[in-house]
């Protein structure tokens, strides 16, 4: 049945009224006939009118009403036939205002192939028709875990000839390398019967989804009866296989032994447009299977609203529930052949924590993630703002930035840091000892170590900046620059440096300094990189200056070591508080030989505190 009208108030309201109290499926159009909106209905006539029928606090489905420029509507015979037709309407059209699943083609599935010798292979995009299904897989690594045990345990073919028994009687095909080490059984030589080979895919096909117990109690029945025989060979043969199916089960998180076969569904909720879904399968009191996936709400859709189709869509992944679902509470539809259990305590309750964890935990990595590429992106947006004030020709994905520190003259050194894509890279950061200049002489240390910096890369062939930094103002940047002229790179790389007090851009040739906005991600940008050489050029200065006076005034005195020095320092604070001391307190940390040597040593006037 469809009604049109393009003023959907009285009009609209009208046909609704004629619409039948069944169950069914709605779809909204809009004014291009284009599908924006579908729904389920245990009763079409009351579910459609509430549409139009009050005033909505939602913003979003205030918009949608007010698209909507016809209806039809799908009449079917229980709420459960109307969830399945009104998914699979949303997963062919899309409409814009409904939820979105996520596509779980995207994760591996393990597939066994319907043909006379079954093989098993993986696929992303599985053939349903063709072969059976089992996953989606939440990595490759657990997909991987359990083909290995499945090819360890079976040798099954993994070559896609066409095998068939006609084919194979009349000698069409010859084993490969596969049969020779043992990872193949041979059935295209015959080496194996039809039905030992299906054997194989049946006991694969229980691994696969989890029935690791009765696989493992056939084996150890088949073991005994190969020792009971003498068959010692192929008992031992049975005895590994046992081993390492255990060894795999023990990786699966045990429940509890009294769970049997159970599914576990839980929904938790990220904010008010997005829900994270999570299922687990539990056999033989193990979770063999975990699998999380989002779902986007449009409307703003409760938990309840949407949870008749996660658990749909998980009925469809899991290709049909286990006898028992646990889930955190009743769904509006009944699922035939589905018994839902909302348990309050016990290990079913367990299992329903763990399920939420599970679904928190997807929730953070993929905020994680989020943050991530947020600030990968913002960072590249920095990067390109500063190519644009700066008039550059490239974007500038490598910075380095200088920075000299002395105390009045004394232990003066140097720092470089480096950025790549708008981040430190901190191994790559460098610290240079002042070898040339003597006295404190800011301008010719900032000569020495860029000229320094970058005849060594040059000399190792290695990639120079985009942009250098310096920490300073129009006299460190000449000195820079002096030393890039030496080495005919001026040309090549964009030079600038930051006066500290009012934070003044200045770009070597160009004498009127450049201003940037205060608020400007720019400016905060270099700020930061100032702000980092500085630090790391002031730790590495420290380091020198402590190393030192440690040297002149306690390794000096003959009878005393760094250690010795180390030991007093760390517990004193100073040279001067260790002066100050008293023997007992000297003795209390390095016994009385040493404390009385430190003392005399201490008090010559000639030493050079």
């Amino acid at each position: 049945m469809k009604i049109t009208n393009n003023q959907y108030s009285e009009s609209i309201q009208n046909a609704v009224r004629t619409l039948p109290e069944t169950p069914g499926v709605y779809k909204y159009f809009d004014i291009t006939d284009t599908i924006i909106y579908v729904g389920k209905a245990k009763n079409l006539k009351k579910r459609v009118s509430s549409y139009f029928q009050k005033q909505h606090d939602n913003a979003r489905l205030r918009l949608l009403v007010k698209r909507i420029v016809s209806i039809e509507t799908i009449s079917v015979d229980n709420e459960y036939d109307a969830l399945l037709l009104e998914n699979t309407l949303i997963k062919q059209h899309r409409p814009r205002y409904n939820i979105r699943l996520k596509d779980d083609k995207t994760y591996p599935w393990i597939c066994i192939s319907n043909e006379e010798f079954p093989r098993i292979f993986t696929a992303h995009q599985p053939d349903f028709g063709k072969n059976t299904c089992f996953g989606p897989y939440p990595s490759h690594r657990s997909m991987y875990a359990v083909l290995d045990i499945v090819r360890t345990t079976y040798p099954l073919r993994t070559c896609k000839l066409r095998l068939t028994e006609p084919a194979i009687k009349a000698g069409k095909f010859r084993i490969c390398l596969q049969y020779h080490i043992g990872r193949c059984a041979g059935p295209c030589e015959g080496k194996i019967s039809r039905d030992s080979y299906m054997a194989f895919i049946h006991n694969a096909r229980r691994i696969i989804r989890g029935d690791l117990q009765s696989v493992i109690k056939e084996m150890k029945a088949l073991m005994k009866d190969f020792s009971n025989r003498l068959d010692f060979e192929n008992a031992q043969i049975a005895k590994e296989k046992i081993q390492a199916l255990e060894n795999y089960r023990s990786k699966s998180p045990l429940v509890h032994p009294s769970l049997k076969n159970i599914d576990v569904v839980t929904v938790i909720s990220d904010n008010e447009k997005s829900y994270v879904c999570n299922y687990m399968r539990v056999i033989s009191g193990a979770v063999v299977s975990s699998h999380s996936f989002e779902i986007q709400s449009a409307l703003e859709e409760t938990v309840l609203d949407i949870f008749d189709h996660v658990l749909l869509e998980v009925q469809s992944l899991l290709q049909g529930f286990s006898r028992e679902l646990t889930v955190p509470f009743f769904p509006q539809t009944a699922f035939p052949g589905v018994k839902f259990t909302v348990p309050k305590t016990g290990h079913r309750k367990e299992l329903l924590v763990l399920s939420e964890k599970n679904a928190r935990m997807f929730l953070l990595e993929r905020k994680k993630r989020s943050m991530s590429n947020f600030e990968l992106k913002r960072q590249h947006s920095v990067i390109h703002k500063v190519q644009e004030i700066l008039k550059m020709d490239l974007p500038p994905v490598h910075i380095e930035a200088f920075d000299n520190s002395n105390l009045q003259g004394t232990f003066p050194v140097a720092a470089c840091v480096v950025f790549k894509n708008g981040k430190p890279a901190s191994s790559q950061y460098r610290h240079f000892n002042i070898k040339t200049v003597e006295g404190p002489d800011d301008y010719a240390s900032m000569e020495e170590v860029v000229y320094r910096r970058y005849r060594r890369m040059i000399d190792e062939n290695s990639s120079l900046p985009q942009l250098i930094l310096i920490d300073g103002g129009k006299g460190q940047l000449e000195s820079a620059a002096t030393s890039l002229i030496k080495l005919d790179l001026l040309d090549k790389i964009k030079l600038i440096s930051i006066a500290k007090r009012l934070e003044t851009i200045f770009t070597y040739g160009d004498n009127t300094p450049l201003y940037i906005d205060k608020k400007s991600p720019v400016l905060r940008f270099f700020q930061q990189v100032r702000d980092e050489v500085h630090r790391f050029g002031i730790t590495h200065h420290r380091k020198k200056r402590q190393k030192a006076t440690i040297k002149t005034a306690l390794t000096d005195i003959k009878g005393i070591g760094p250690g010795i020095s180390e030991k007093l320092l760390k517990h004193f604070g100073s040279v001067e508080a260790i002066k100050k001391a008293g023997q007992q307190e000297l003795e209390a940390v390095i016994g009385p030989v040493k404390a009385s040597i430190v003392r005399n040593g201490l008090q010559k006037p000639t030493l050079n505190t």
